[in-house]
């Protein structure tokens, strides 16, 4: 479950899904944020159009929530091409992605999500396909196997991962230009409020759409889903403009404080400082402390915890920063002297 999914209830409904499609941007143009990434695509695709070919092919690398579907999409949509929309885990043979390969047509986009989760057989057989556009299909078993060249049309393969540290150098070389997506300041977010406020018809205050986009986690998905549950609140409770006081209540009603954490947040941070004085602790310990898996707490929790600050990993373990302690309101314990057990050098005391 990804971080900004939680922050909802999971609300990942079919109404959803067809909102959040509504409000991405269908043009370059339209997009905000991550400036050096559209200008440099731009720079990509206006020459491709101007040579009558196919863009290179494109990486995208970054959190969940960026934007690196919609810029598939709007890739698609700037070089007049159709898209193909698949992920890496549903690609767990190499037949799987010839199936796919062999139904391009000449110049489509295949957008290729999760693209470090490619089964390896598939990841090499895309090898051959980025760089010659054809692909070798093995007929029959044994000693009487026999490769058949598929030749291919020319296309545009665009792959989003989240951590490209997995992608295989060779895989990685073969992409003609890669963008990273960094977290977005909170003013661009603003921005992103305002303009899914109006494609939403809902009326928000320039103080209703600070309080949202501070919350978001610098992720324009989760000011979008925010703004909805917002949106609701303030039709309910209120005479539907959202004011920084209304969001503020419909956040706290959704378990979202001013910083973006939310209950699972709060869960490991309050574990951590109340139940082993702010660390170290091995992260299944902690897990166990907060009664999630292990996985959960090290994907989903953490990163945003390290990022802001308030929680640091450690060859020790996971330990707690003044700036947590302040956050929620408690006192950090005396610390020992250096030369009393548990002191600076001592081993630490909770296991991994």
């Amino acid at each position: 479950m990804n971080s900004d999914e939680r922050l909802v209830g999971a609300d990942a409904d079919t109404e959803d899904q067809a909102v959040e499609a509504a409000l991405r941007p269908k043009e370059l143009g339209e997009f905000i944020g991550q400036h050096r990434v559209r200008e440099q695509l731009d720079l990509v695709l206006r020459a491709a159009r101007a040579r009558g070919g196919t863009a290179d092919h494109v990486l995208l690398s970054g959190a969940p929530g960026l934007g690196k579907t919609t810029l598939s999409m709007i890739i698609a949509a700037e070089m007049g091409a159709p898209i193909r929309i698949t992920s890496g885990p549903a690609i767990q043979h190499a037949g799987d992605l010839a199936a796919i390969l062999s139904s391009l047509q000449e110049g489509e986009v295949l957008f290729l999500d999760e693209i470090h989760r490619m089964s390896r057989p598939a990841e090499e057989m895309l090898y051959m396909a980025m760089e010659d556009f054809r692909v070798d299909v093995i007929v029959g078993k044994g000693p009487g196997a026999t490769a058949i060249p598929l030749e291919l049309p020319p296309f545009t393969l665009v792959g989003a991962t989240t951590r490209a540290g997995l992608l295989p150098p060779p895989l990685r070389d073969r992409f003609g230009f890669t963008g990273h997506m960094d977290f977005y300041e909170p003013a661009e977010l603003e921005l992103v409020v305002h303009r899914s406020a109006q494609l939403l018809d809902v009326r928000t205050d320039p103080e209703g759409a600070v309080e949202i986009a501070g919350r978001s986690r610098g992720t324009p998905r989760i000011a979008n889903r925010l703004l909805r549950r917002v949106r609701d609140y303030a039709q309910v409770k209120a005479d539907g403009v959202i004011t920084r006081e209304i969001a503020s209540a419909a956040l706290e009603v959704y378990e979202v404080d001013e910083r973006g954490l939310d209950r699972l947040d709060r869960a490991v941070l309050r574990s951590l400082l109340k139940l082993f004085g702010g660390g170290p602790v091995g992260l299944s310990t902690l897990a166990v402390a907060v009664g999630e898996e292990r996985e959960t707490v090290e994907e989903v929790a953490e990163p945003f915890l390290v990022r802001e600050g308030l929680l640091a990993r450690t060859p020790r373990g996971r330990v707690a920063t003044p700036a947590a302690w302040a956050h929620l309101g408690l006192t950090p314990p005396p610390q020992p002297h250096p030369s009393t057990p548990g002191g600076s050098g001592q081993p630490g005391l909770f296991g991994a």
